[in-house]
């Protein structure tokens, strides 16, 4: 699995090892063992190697650079044939090529010291380390293990394991290993991923929710004002009144609660499936369904929810609300028309303004 990992790590810009590599090297690595070990490797070497120890060993090397040489091979065509990546590959091909004839060899009691397949070992490892010798690529391309080699090779061991139980003989017994990591591996890789999802998500959340009302912010509200210009319905652009000498007067964390008791307010008066924003400081944006009228009147029932009094430890803190309707007609940019018409009422003290139509 570190062969797996390093040969296209070494073509590429460095970066932070990421768990899931090691995991998908691992599951390629012994998935892969798995299928060439029942498929391929024991019919070339039927009668050779007797006891399982031995067998195992001996098709543990090849299996290993039929591995790598793939891998190797996907990073040659990845990077175009790159010089760097060609000396690796040559050096991986021809040390793998010298294994396999060394394998041969052995299991024949033909194999003698000092024959070609040495030569192959030698000139192999000098190949791999002038590639690492030379100049690291500004290629971006980033090769990692396609996630068809990971399919494949989940989806072989748990056949091999069912074929073993059902057919046993069929596949020699030490594959069950190699099989049974395979799918540990794999659930593993799952279960991390899944994680790592679940954090991403909430992170989602966390990046568009306020921190002090928990509700949408700003970012949240642009995001959902892009489709909802399809639909019929208003944006309000909400500026509380009178805000700054609360904070000026009682403390930020007065001001804090009276924000958020605001939205409460606001939420509670809201029709279902509304979506209500803090957009900063002491401002409120609202998306709304419905018809001119209706919207409208949803206006006016958010300017009646700061119509009393904040009770907040023993204080009585008044304020009140300055809000722009901008119904969606298709014209013009809607942020930008409520809030002028937002700005007006504020102006003006009347409490809503409709946004004027675009000419």
């Amino acid at each position: 699995p570190l062969g797996l990992i390093a040969i296209p790590r070494s073509l590429a810009r460095g970066r932070k090892l990421n768990p899931i590599e090691l995991l998908d090297a691992a599951i390629f690595g012994l998935g892969i063992s798995s299928i060439a070990t029942a498929l391929f490797l024991t019919r070339v070497f039927p009668q050779s190697l007797i006891n399982v120890q031995d067998q195992f060993f001996s098709l543990l090397f090849p299996i290993c650079d039929l591995l790598l040489l793939i891998i190797a091979s996907i990073a040659l065509v990845t990077h175009r044939l790159q010089l760097r990546a060609t000396l690796l590959f040559l050096g991986i091909a021809l040390f793998s090529t010298s294994d396999l004839l060394y394998l041969w060899l052995a299991v024949n009691g033909s194999y003698r010291f000092g024959q070609l397949t040495d030569d192959g070992w030698l000139v192999g490892i000098v190949l791999i380390a002038l590639s690492f010798w030379l100049r690291q690529s500004k290629s971006e391309h980033d090769v990692g293990i396609h996630p068809a080699f990971l399919a494949l090779s989940i989806f072989i061991s748990p056949t091999l394991l069912a074929l073993i139980a059902l057919r046993p003989g069929i596949f020699p017994i030490y594959i069950v290993a190699p099989a049974i990591a395979t799918l540990f591996m794999a659930f593993l890789r799952m279960s991390i991923v899944i994680r790592q999802a679940k954090n991403l998500g909430e992170e989602k959340v966390l990046a568009r929710t306020d921190d002090i009302t928990g509700l949408p912010n700003r970012r949240r509200l642009i995001a959902e004002l892009a489709t909802f210009s399809k639909t019929e319905g208003a944006l309000l652009l909400l500026d509380l009144d009178a805000f700054k000498p609360v904070n000026d007067t009682y403390g930020h964390e007065i001001g804090n609660v009276v924000l958020q008791q605001v939205a409460q307010r606001f939420t509670r008066s809201l029709p279902t499936g509304s979506v209500l924003a803090r957009l900063g400081g002491d401002e409120f944006g609202v998306l709304i369904n419905g018809s001119y009228e209706e919207t409208l009147e949803a206006a006016y029932a958010l300017q009646a929810t700061c119509s009393y009094p904040f009770l907040i430890e023993g204080h009585s803190i008044k304020i009140g609300v300055s809000i722009g309707h901008v119904h969606n007609d298709g014209a013009g940019d809607l942020l930008e028309r409520a809030d002028a018409a937002m700005y007006e009422a504020k102006r003006s003290g009347v409490g809503v303004v409709q946004a004027q139509p675009v000419v």
